[in-house]
């Protein structure tokens, strides 16, 4: 205890002293300078401000914010202590320095007292920088106020070396107090050889040395305190190395994270995304069973992504299902969860599993999808493992959004251009006019919307009221035609409505009438423009409230259809004439589609050609491939005053004289040739075309029969591919887009 109270009182005494006067004087002295240069410092920030507010007043009282900006930027370049200037006026910044944009915050740091005075004030940066900001008013204040901020770095720097210098200074006194301390204890403390010299073993990584307690109570207490510090070390030790490794674990799967997707951000699409991604992270969990379910933007379709490549699901009610529950997982914050899913979501391997971890993602706030893990009955994945796996679907939930909406919008292309090489519907045309009906097929099919179809014979009127029942919600009533050109006035209303036994003179039974038998259906009323005066009052009646009587009927019979007319007449000029009710054409004309003629449509005649072609040829049991060129020049050339009809009508007749594998002129209908031959001696002002429009004609053709294959055209019309595309340039030929 004595040699313990001796070292004490030495080392106190001797320090004490020392650094106690060492620290007096360091704070006199610091402090005095400090004051005088941050007296200095304010100094120099007024006159600064005070000379750069003098030079940009001119620029501010004329607007030059250009410049007042160069001002600025050669005021902060010129004087490294300045940190920023800006001027504002009225709340507004009129020119900063800020590279990174203006903190807006900093305007109300510091304001002028007065129009002819400024304001000194010191702030601080987020980022730790302290500033003398120094708010000069610009023209007494009529052209803003210049704030200038000094840097007190250089100023703090300057204290920062006093302290250090008489730091150095109390530490050397100091160290000659310790040294002569030292000397006058050094007989004493040769029991701290030993204790050295254990360092030294200690310092070279011999952990488990230990000093032998012995010698006196000082001595022995510094043995025991030395053996517990050891003890100490060498578990802290061991935790530090145990952390380095899950430093290392955890970098690791950083780097691979990060890997994963920059790689699956250069995949070309969603196939190639699901092999890569399963396989890299079978890799990370050990588990070779796992998919990748991914959902649609509007959640109608799933996308279940394996090894093996992408499987789509277009069961709506079942997507949605599996998304509520994988919503569910999200909302419990539980992270993976252990739900069993069947097929079709999962392969059927993945029932001979033992447990299944379901993990989400997302991507702002919106879920993508989830990866679902089949797991062994000796899985070794642990829970850091799938917090790796949960960072990198994190990170990549992004990148899977872009890629199944390109899946999306790739798979709706292919579905449209398969749709438009086969027809729609049954509706064959890729001109411009029948893309826009097929548009608004579309859009008037789910509603229950009269629809009154105009356009000549022959244009198709009932192809597009069948491909508007068949798109409705009625598809799967009845679809009843009525031909009211095709009965007389008496016998019509018979039809439309029904009649009871005995209503007229050959009624021995009760009939029900078409719309009756189109209960729940749709009636399609062809040649509306025929029907009497009496069949429109009944028709109108229908139409208004859907009741009627049969025909010598007292009973009211309700019916729930949807009405489709059509009409060749112009029905506008019959309503003006007399012959059609007024009140009956606006019912029916409630959506009017006009289906133009071929011969508004002429890109369609190839079309329409080839397709009846192969449907007579396979009918005739001949191998006919195609129409010659001579051929389909008399198809363009002829007028079609039949529409679609005359030219189905004029393909058969070819295809039965057809001898050959090509149909010629010769096979065609003599009036197809006649008038095709009389159109092309016509006078010069009643043909069809100047030079450049037939030019342009033909490049149309050729280019519909290769399917927009410029090379495949340009090599046909005998020219090079630069030729072609210049012609296209010319006349302004695009590949018309699909709908």
């Amino acid at each position: 205890m004595r040699l313990r109270s001796l070292k004490t009182r030495l080392l106190l005494a001797v320090s004490g002293l020392v650094i106690a006067s060492g620290l007096l004087i360091s704070l006199i002295v610091t402090q005095r300078y400090s004051s005088s240069l941050f007296e200095a410092l304010t100094a120099q920030g007024e006159n600064l401000a005070h000379a750069i507010a003098l030079e940009v007043a001119d620029k501010v009282l004329i607007n030059d914010l250009v410049a007042l900006q160069k001002t600025l930027d050669h005021q902060q370049r010129s004087n490294r202590t300045i940190g920023y200037l800006f001027v504002v006026k009225d709340g507004q910044i009129l020119a900063h320095t800020f590279p990174k944009g203006f903190p807006k915050q900093l305007i109300g740091a510091n304001q002028p007292l007065q129009t002819e005075g400024h304001s000194t004030q010191e702030i601080g940066s987020t980022e730790g920088q302290r500033y003398l900001d120094i708010a000069w008013p610009i023209f007494e204040g009529k052209g803003g106020v210049l704030r200038l901020g000094l840097s007190e770095k250089p100023y703090r720097q300057h204290v920062k070396s006093l302290w250090l210098q008489m730091s150095v200074v109390t530490l050397t006194v100091l160290l000659l107090a310790l040294i002569g301390t030292l000397l006058f204890i050094k007989r004493m403390t040769s029991p701290l050889i030993t204790l050295a010299q254990a360092t030294r073993e200690i310092d070279e990584g011999a952990l488990g040395v230990r000093v032998e307690v012995r010698g006196g109570e000082e001595v022995t207490q510094l043995a025991k305190s030395f053996n517990h510090m050891i003890s100490r070390i060498e578990d802290y030790t061991q935790r530090l190395e145990k952390q380095t490794l899950e430093l290392e674990h955890v970098y690791q799967q950083t780097r691979t994270s990060c890997s994963i997707v920059k790689e699956i951000g250069s995949l070309g699409g969603l196939s190639e995304i699901s092999v890569f991604l399963v396989k890299r992270l079978g890799n990370i969990l050990k588990c070779d069973e796992m998919v990748l379910l991914a959902f649609s933007r509007r959640t109608e379709v799933l996308f279940i992504l394996s090894s093996t490549g992408v499987n789509v699901l277009k069961d709506p009610e079942a997507v949605q299902q599996i998304h509520a529950r994988v919503e569910q997982c999200v909302e419990d914050n539980s992270g993976p969860r252990e739900i069993i899913l069947g097929p079709p979501f999962v392969p059927e391997t993945f029932q001979g599993a033992s447990a299944q971890a379901v993990i989400p993602f997302k991507h702002e706030k919106e879920i993508v999808g989830a990866l679902v893990v089949a797991c062994p009955s000796n899985c070794q994945c642990d829970g850091k493992e799938i917090d790796a796996v949960q960072l990198i679907m994190a990170q990549a939930a992004g990148v899977i959004r872009r890629a199944v909406l390109h899946e999306e919008e790739l798979r709706e292309l292919v579905s449209r251009l398969d749709t438009s090489s086969t027809g729609y519907a049954g509706i064959i045309g890729k001109a411009h006019n029948m893309q826009v009906i097929f548009k608004l097929i579309e859009d008037i099919a789910p509603t229950d919307a009269t629809v009154l179809i105009e356009g000549e014979s022959g244009t198709g009127k009932e192809l597009v009221a069948k491909a508007i029942h068949n798109k409705s919600p009625r598809k799967d009533k009845s679809f009843v035609i009525i031909n009211c050109s095709a009965y007389p006035e008496t016998l019509l209303e018979s039809e439309l409505f029904g009649h009871e036994k005995g209503a007229f003179t050959g009624a021995v039974r009760q009939q029900p009438g078409r719309f009756e038998q189109a209960d729940g259906g749709t009636v399609f009323l062809d040649e509306i423009g025929e029907i009497s005066p009496s069949a429109q009052i009944k028709l109108l009646r229908v139409l208004q409230s859907q009741t009627f009587e049969r025909l010598g009927g007292q009973k009211t019979l309700s019916v729930d259809v949807r009405v489709l007319a059509a009409t060749n007449k112009n029905l506008l000029q019959e309503v003006q004439g007399g012959r059609f009710r007024e009140d009956l054409y606006y019912r029916l004309n409630v959506i009017p589609i006009q289906m133009p003629p071929l011969r508004e449509r002429p890109n369609d005649i190839p079309l329409l050609a080839r397709y009846f072609l192969r449907r007579f040829a396979a009918e005739q049991c001949k191998e006919i491939t195609d129409f010659s060129s001579e051929a389909m020049r008399v198809l363009f050339d002829y007028s079609w005053s039949g529409n679609v009809r005359e030219l189905e009508n004029s393909v058969e007749h070819a295809v039965v004289l057809t001898k050959g594998r090509y149909v010629e002129v010769s096979d065609l209908p003599g009036a197809v040739q006649e008038g095709s031959a009389q159109a092309a001696v016509a006078p010069s002002h009643q043909r069809r075309g100047s030079l450049a429009e037939n030019e342009r004609e033909l490049l149309q053709q050729v280019l519909e029969e290769c399917s927009w294959n410029k090379k495949e055209a340009a090599r046909r019309l005998g020219i090079s591919r630069n030729t072609l595309y210049v012609k296209l340039k010319k006349y302004e030929i695009v590949q018309p887009s699909t709908h």
